[in-house]
């Protein structure tokens, strides 16, 4: 459900490109909300909009249509003045790449002290040293980032996207450098961050396994979300703490939705399905197949086989 709490919010957005004559239409009315303090991950396959929609967060692109707001700030037609002023304070941003977070001739507490001096912050050198500690590498202060290992300078690149106390955190595949146990060390990084600030993340990636880390998952496929898992922890019956988790599909304004690619792949779905409306419930099924003289049959599976001996 929307609030006025919410810190992300995409209505309709679309992404065109124009190249050489051939319009890419990246975004395809893609919907997105995002409540204060939430964790989410995205994920899809490459070419999905993933990246798109991260530039649009941040600042860095504009949408061909549709809207866009980000801590309160309407991104649509966004002057360079304010652009500046919101990629400085609304929104921090962690790239891949560990080369473009950090300066290679400043130490650790250097690059993060560096936007608080940009922003005209007072007592900075405190600041810093208080988000390496958040981020546990305050032992790694005097260290420039050549004497970093990846994961230690993907940690002190989170330091400084939250300098300034941004509302919304933006990580473009904060992992896809690294192997799976130092990824693990970010991502439990990041959640510590997200719990101990309440700022709002959104974690952009094609690595599934970081949805192990988040409460929510957000897959895009062609421009459009698609599905959505919700997990959830519940004491079992033993006394044991036990994760849930529940798969939603996406319904537009327009009543479409996609399907997992697993479902239409499993049941052979094909151009078109039918339908069965329920009192609780809409069935999806595969299209029936189709009799020698052109008109339908009902296909029915049974719980267990027939015994042939029963039809003689």
């Amino acid at each position: 459900m929307e609030t006025a709490q919410a810190d992300v919010e995409c209505h309709d957005l679309v992404r065109i490109y124009a190249t050489k004559g051939i319009e890419v239409q990246a975004l395809q009315g893609l919907n997105l909300h995002m409540a204060r303090g939430e964790m989410t991950a995205l994920v899809g396959a490459s070419g999905s909009g993933k990246s798109t929609l991260l530039n649009i967060l941040s600042g860095i692109d504009t949408p061909t249509a549709g809207t866009a707001q980000v801590a309160g700030v309407e991104l649509t037609n966004l002057r360079r003045g304010r652009r500046v002023a919101y990629q400085r304070h609304s929104v921090g941003f962690v790239w891949q790449q560990t080369s473009r977070n950090l300066l290679p001739f400043l130490t650790a507490e250097e690059n993060v002290t560096l936007p608080l001096a940009l922003s005209g912050a007072k007592n900075r050198r405190a600041r810093a040293r208080e988000l390496l500690d958040l981020l546990g590498t305050s032992d790694l202060a005097a260290r420039r980032p050549a004497e970093l290992s990846g994961g230690q300078q993907q940690r002190v690149a989170v330091a400084v996207a939250i300098a300034n106390s941004p509302r919304v955190l933006l990580a473009d595949e904060p992992t896809g450098e690294l192997d799976e146990d130092t990824s693990a060390d970010v991502l439990n990084a990041i959640r510590e961050v997200n719990e101990h600030t309440g700022i709002t993340t959104l974690i952009v990636t094609h690595d599934p396994t970081v949805s192990e880390h988040v409460r929510r998952t957000v897959q895009i496929r062609d421009g459009r979300t698609s599905t959505e898992v919700l997990r959830r922890t519940e004491r079992g019956e033993g006394g044991n703490e036990e994760m849930f988790s529940e798969e939603f599909a996406v319904l537009d304004k327009a009543g479409r939705l996609q399907l997992p690619e697993e479902f239409i792949t499993t049941l052979n779905m094909r151009e078109r399905v039918r339908l069965a409306l329920e009192a609780d419930h809409v069935g999806v099924f595969p299209s029936a197949p189709t009799s020698l003289d052109g008109e339908p049959h009902e296909h029915r599976v049974t719980d267990s086989p027939v015994d042939p001996e029963e039809n003689e």
